[in-house]
């Protein structure tokens, strides 16, 4: 008796692809968003500031004053997240390799998130700030979209797709290089 399925909250199982989803969405969501805390509180930023920007993607400068705008950042984080992982998990449905090759595919689908938002997206909403440039930014934002993000995400949404449950993330990945 599980009193979340009996609430009619459950998620769908593993090896769904909606399941997988939710489960990609949380982990790459929570390993993204505590690898931004880290890397901003080495610069002397804050949790809440950070969530403060998140927010003032779409709801512009009034989110960085404050307030409740630090849990509307959370949500537009994971929101984010959500549509990162099913453009992949929908890509991967359709692309064999990607399934096959989970490892590569995560990796490479990290450098094209990060592209995505380090040179379309925010140079779009904040045309004034500037581009990573220094070897440190680059390769703390490469490390999160890549390690953090894309591999997740391809890892989960692979062993859904295959049906199957991986035993831990070093056994999934070990088995998608032998492949």
């Amino acid at each position: 008796m599980n009193p979340i399925s009996e609430a009619g909250l459950s998620v769908p199982g593993r090896g769904s692809l909606p399941g997988a989803i939710v489960e990609a969405t949380i982990a790459a969501g929570t390993l993204d968003i505590l690898s931004a805390f880290g890397f901003a509180g080495l610069a002397g930023v804050g949790p809440a500031a950070v969530l403060h920007f998140v927010a003032s993607g779409p709801f512009g400068d009034k989110a960085l004053q404050g307030g409740g705008w630090a849990f509307a950042g959370i949500v537009v984080h994971y929101a984010i997240m959500a549509c990162m992982v099913t453009a992949y998990a929908l890509c991967a449905r359709r692309v064999p390799a990607l399934v096959r090759h989970p490892v590569r595919a995560g990796l490479g689908y990290g450098v094209l998130l990060w592209i995505v938002m380090y040179w379309i997206v925010r140079p779009l909403r904040w045309p004034d700030m500037p581009l990573p440039h220094t070897a440190y930014g680059i390769g703390n934002a490469l490390f999160s979209h890549c390690i953090l993000v894309g591999l997740p995400i391809a890892l989960i949404v692979s062993r859904a797709l295959r049906g199957g449950v991986a035993a831990s993330p070093s056994v999934a990945i070990g088995r998608a290089e032998r492949e």
